[in-house]
């Protein structure tokens, strides 16, 4: 009798907690709006000033629609819930992280994108995505300064007997300057992404516009190509052959790029960095050919050790980058380390921030002023 009165007591303590917990929650504030990525004229999915997301989908035959998303991004996912017109409408039980997040619809057990959003391919497929918007979102925000150009380009490849494709940034008044040359950063996407990625979801280009116009940098092209990944299944990076990449990188798309665009097409001119699955890639081939690129940037790839770099004189900057919910530690010991051996390291955390492309917006942010210094 005394165990079952004590278990009483501690389920009706519990129970209070929970009740008392369930109250001190906020009251989600409806100033809810159209995310930033929705389609022209759609209404949903809307986001409000505390980071909840609102979703409704029309399905009046369905019987469940949950969306994959759930508090802090990933988790759980949110359930809707049936309304009397047919459709399906629900709010996430807490705030979701600020920045970028890829999403998609359950709908009777099918995965579905959602008719309402523009379609991001993460993930090794189209998703739907939405913007949290971000406290520092104003070094990605479209602004009244002059623009660079994002131009799809198509490269032979005699390697994959193919032509592959490519996007090359060039900056505000590149067409203008006939006789100006500039250097080139090569940047990589994540395992499950494509070319697509850094412009559409990580806002390289208006990255690039706002730090020129702020004369903050100096003005160089920018050169995204796939990275043939997604042939890698999410567990089996060890056994990915970095070689058809590399070859395809630097034995027929940079010869292509410095023969149809105005490059200076020389090492300590040349860049490469990656985000994720890109940095590993950025780091297997500047170690492998540090006579190609004299900039290193690995954003949440992992980092370099200062022995395995054969010539520190071919090294002008080795910048590597986490979010504070990543390995903030590792990245900085890294960099600590290889100052030590001489090598101007920088290490940048990006706070607040896990695996995702707020963490690497910033970091691209945080690289490009770091780039091609006299």
């Amino acid at each position: 009798m005394k165990q079952y009165l004590t278990g009483l007591v501690l389920l009706m303590t519990l129970s209070v907690s929970l009740c008392l917990a369930q109250t001190n929650q906020p009251a989600i504030i409806e100033d809810f709006k159209p995310s930033t990525k929705n389609q022209p004229g759609q209404e949903y999915p809307q986001v409000n000033s505390q980071g909840y997301a609102r979703f409704r989908i029309i399905a009046p035959e369905a019987k469940s629609v949950v969306v994959s998303l759930g508090p802090g991004g990933t988790r759980g996912g949110t359930t809707l819930s049936k309304a009397e017109d047919g459709s399906w409408i629900g709010t996430t039980v807490g705030p979701l992280d600020e920045g970028f997040h890829y999403y998609h619809l359950r709908i009777d057990g099918g995965v579905f994108n959602d008719p309402g959003t523009c379609n991001y391919y993460g993930s090794t497929r189209w998703e739907s995505g939405i913007e949290i918007p971000a406290h520092d979102q104003d070094f990605y925000a479209l602004k009244d300064v002059p623009h660079g150009n994002v131009v799809q380009i198509l490269f032979p490849s005699p390697s994959t007997k193919t032509s592959r494709r490519a996007f090359v940034y060039t900056p505000p008044g590149y067409e203008k300057d006939g006789k100006k040359r500039y250097p080139v950063l090569y940047l990589q996407h994540g395992w499950g992404e494509d070319e697509t990625a850094w412009s559409n979801q990580g806002h390289a280009n208006l990255i690039m516009d706002n730090l020129i116009a702020e004369g903050k940098i100096k003005p160089f092209i920018i050169v995204m190509t796939y990275g043939m990944t997604n042939d890698v299944k999410m567990g089996g990076l060890r056994n990915f052959d970095i070689k058809p990449f590399q070859t395809v990188l630097i034995d027929e798309l940079i010869p292509y790029v410095d023969t149809n665009f105005r490059t200076l097409a020389s090492q300590p001119n040349r860049a490469m960095a990656g985000l994720s699955m890109g940095g590993m890639e950025t780091r297997t081939i500047t170690l492998a050919r540090p006579d190609v690129f004299s900039h290193y940037g690995l954003l949440s790839g992992g980092t370099y050790n200062p022995d395995e770099i054969k010539d520190k004189s071919q090294v002008k900057l080795i910048f590597m980058s986490c979010g504070s919910f990543e390995n903030p530690d590792g990245v900085r010991k890294a960099a600590t380390a290889l100052k030590e051996a001489g090598f101007n390291a920088v290490s940048y955390v990006s706070e607040g921030t896990r695996h995702e492309f707020l963490t690497w917006r910033r970091s691209l942010h945080e690289l490009a002023p770091l780039l091609f210094k006299d």
